[in-house]
């Protein structure tokens, strides 16, 4: 167009810059939130769960006022099944009694999607699953699941009182990541070694954290076996984990440095995992994201991830108040941030810990004292019990950045 000069922005005045910076920025805003209401509005409802059958088979029904996508989590073998399904959330939380081989069930929201978990009255797995669409005279979807008795050995069934009282809530699922193992036996002592410093305080956390019922607690490992490191972290994620705790013995040049600290993920390392985890193919499903926007899943993946690392955050924080109200040594900067490999899943609130250092000789004898152990591990699981009972909120990101001094 002869008509029109070339616009030149080295020419414009300040104010014009401003101007212009503030509306791009009024533009990059209304963007996001069109992302989050089409995020929000993609959101079906469970209605309710229906049963019927028996002892030998029974057929759970999930009503939806919108087609959804199941993933099993748990199949059953160790006596509850659990089943995400995407897109969909409770009006409120459900929870009742059961029928034929399922004692009681419970439905949660869980981010994007809902957890459907069934626990069994005796030993049953998966037949079947599929989604009916509204017809026959019904006007909303039905996610079925059909169970059938296995004939193994059946699990404890409890008393008909107890089982009249279904748990009100579910239990949070904790996974204590004992650091190294195997082959790789992590740093050195002068008289032990790493991997056995971690193996011996994940067992005192576990019996710590089970006393008083109120969590599930599984380990990575729990012998002096070797995992990958990505391994642990897909182990927890699988199993739907809602925290993830790895311990650690710390080490160091100078055996005058002692004290624990706290690892959380850092800016850099959260790039990082976006960019491995959307490498794969249907990493969508992986997160139980709606799937057929790319734009509005990568949305609402740093969604995700970014409340992830405000509750690692809020864990670290509780964490170390914990360990300063229980007189353990701390490093003077203990709240520490890095792209840890066990740090990096999108959707597990997660923290290293660094239990002190194995290169002093001091923070070494405290490691190897079951006395002083139990003490450290019973201010974590105290820190850990604070955590749940706090809301999650805005935090604070750490970005100290650097390693151990």
């Amino acid at each position: 167009m002869h008509g029109l000069s070339r616009i030149r922005v080295s020419q414009w005045s300040v104010r014009q810059r401003v101007l212009a910076a503030a509306g791009f920025l009024l533009f990059c805003v209304a963007l996001l939130a069109a992302g989050r209401g089409l995020a929000s509005g993609a959101m079906g409802e469970i209605m309710r769960v229906r049963f019927g059958g028996d002892a030998e088979r029974t057929r759970v029904v999930v009503d939806l006022d919108r087609t959804s996508r199941g993933q099993v989590i748990q199949p059953g073998d160790d006596g509850h099944v659990v089943i995400s399904l995407s897109g969909v959330a409770p009006a409120s939380r459900l929870t009742g009694n059961g029928q034929g081989l399922v004692r009681g069930f419970r439905v949660a929201g869980a981010g994007t999607a809902s957890r459907v978990e069934l626990d069994l009255a005796t030993s049953a797995e998966i037949e079947r699953r599929f989604l009916l669409p509204p017809g026959d005279g019904i006007a909303h979807y039905r996610y079925v699941i059909d169970l059938k008795a296995t004939g193994r050995a059946p699990a404890r069934t409890a008393p008909r009182a107890e089982r009249a009282q279904p748990r009100p809530t579910e239990r949070p699922l904790i996974y204590i990541d004992a650091g190294h193992g195997g082959r790789d036996p992590g740093a050195q002592g002068a008289g032990s070694r790493e991997s056995a410093v971690t193996l011996a305080a994940a067992q005192a956390l576990k019996q710590e954290l089970e006393r008083g019922g109120r969590y599930r607690v599984r380990m990575t490992r729990e012998s002096d076996a070797y995992v990958d490191l990505y391994r642990r972290v897909a182990i927890a994620r699988q199993a739907g984990a809602d925290l993830f705790i790895s311990l650690h013995a710390d080490a160091g040049a100078d055996p005058a440095t002692r004290g624990a600290s706290v690892y959380t993920l850092s800016e850099q390392g959260a790039g990082r995992a976006v960019r491995e985890f959307t490498r794969g193919e249907n990493w969508q499903r992986s997160l139980n994201l709606p799937g057929r926007d790319p734009s509005v899943d990568r949305i609402l993946l740093d969604m995700t991830q970014r409340a992830t690392q405000n509750r690692s955050a809020q864990l670290a924080r509780t964490l170390l108040g914990e360990l300063e109200g229980a007189d353990h040594p701390l490093l003077r900067r203990s709240h520490r941030d890095a792209g840890l490999a066990v740090l990096l899943a999108p959707d597990v609130p997660a923290v290293l810990l660094e239990m002190g250092f194995i290169t002093n000789p001091e923070d070494e004898r405290l490691l190897n004292d079951s006395r002083a152990r139990r003490r450290l591990m019973r201010a974590v699981a105290e820190g850990i019990d604070r955590y749940f009972r706090e809301p999650a909120g805005e935090l604070q990101m750490a970005s100290a950045g650097g390693a151990a001094n």
